[in-house]
């Protein structure tokens, strides 16, 4: 995992020593918006209007930000409308790259080979982080945005002339409570299990582990009376929650040390993720030989042999019954 600085690449990983050994998530830094005007977004960044065949997303289907922005484009039916490059799982020494690898694409819009390259035509002299997904208008050359929770949010109402317009997973009537909840497990789960996994002292591993387990045990209880995080209907919480449970028995429970308890020994989180995973064109965007590769592989600080487990063995097609809380 490295970096760019001036536009230079660096082989840098995450300095945790001027944290005290605590992993700190910088911001996304592009931040601008796809309305379907074209009229500045949400968040006072520049705007671009939303057009068929004008964008292009690169993702990696290992990491659970990228996965977001998939399945919003395939529940969306985005996926004639917005092209994707899907980047190699291994992140070493150039970080993402592209290659031919099953399951892997090209970058058919620019010709990188690495998705640092695609940073720089953006802005030559960027630094930062070089992370999926990335937002990119074909037509301006340049990205639009890369931060994955704003980028759904695009997909879900942006895109609505091109797409599903009956399917609105952050409605209006709810984006509060959304909001909130979003909030939680952002910090709690989705990037606490990183905070687990990336520390690099005792203090610093075990004030987030203890933070994940007790939101766990909150859904846990939520979820045993809500099919859905806000009741009968999938909304943005639900798809955020997901590519998080997804991963969390085949890598963070043992790659990232979060083994108080697997997702499987909670019944109603189990349940819920297989809900999810069943909802239809899901499953078609998890790839376990992407994301196991992908953190066993790569994160060669905390796995230095590269060595992938071949577990666990789970079926999130048996039935989950949780159609009566409907």
């Amino acid at each position: 995992m490295g970096m760019l600085v001036e536009g230079e690449w660096r082989d840098a990983w995450y300095d945790t020593k001027s944290t005290g050994g605590s992993f700190e998530r910088k911001a996304s830094s592009f931040r601008d918006w796809v309305t379907a005007d074209g009229r500045p977004g949400p968040n006072g960044g520049r705007g671009f209007p939303a057009e068929a065949g004008r964008y292009h997303l690169y993702v990696s289907l290992a990491c659970p930000w990228a996965h977001r922005t998939l399945i919003f484009r395939k529940l969306k039916q985005l996926e004639d409308v917005i092209s994707v490059s899907i980047v190699d799982w291994l992140m070493l020494e150039e970080g993402w790259v592209f290659s031919d690898r099953p399951g892997d694409t090209p970058d058919a819009v620019n010709g990188a080979t690495r998705l640092y390259e695609v940073y720089r035509l953006a802005e030559p002299a960027y630094t930062g982080r070089v992370t999926v997904p990335v937002l990119w208008d074909k037509q301006t050359r340049t990205i639009v945005n890369n931060e994955s929770a704003e980028i759904i949010r695009m997909l879900n109402r942006s895109f609505d002339a091109f797409g599903d317009a009956s399917l609105d997973l952050a409605p209006d009537d709810l984006l509060a409570e959304i909001d909130a909840l979003n909030a939680r497990i952002y910090e709690t789960v989705n990037n606490g299990v990183y905070r687990c996994g990336f520390a690099t002292t005792q203090d610093a591993y075990e004030k987030p582990f203890g933070a994940l387990f007790e939101t766990l045990d909150f859904l846990e209880e939520r979820l045993a009376i809500r099919r859905w995080l806000l009741g009968d209907r999938q909304t943005e919480a639900d798809w955020r929650l997901f590519t998080t449970l997804i991963r969390f028995d085949a890598v963070y429970y043992g790659h990232f040390k979060c083994n108080r308890r697997r997702i499987a020994d909670y019944s109603n989180l189990f349940g819920y993720l297989r809900d999810l995973y069943q909802t239809p064109g899901v499953a078609e965007t998890v790839n376990f030989e992407h994301i196991k590769g992908h953190y066993y592989g790569s994160h060669r600080t905390i796995n230095p042999t590269g060595i992938v487990p071949l577990g666990p063995d789970q079926d999130f097609m048996q039935p989950h019954g949780r159609e009566r809380l409907g």
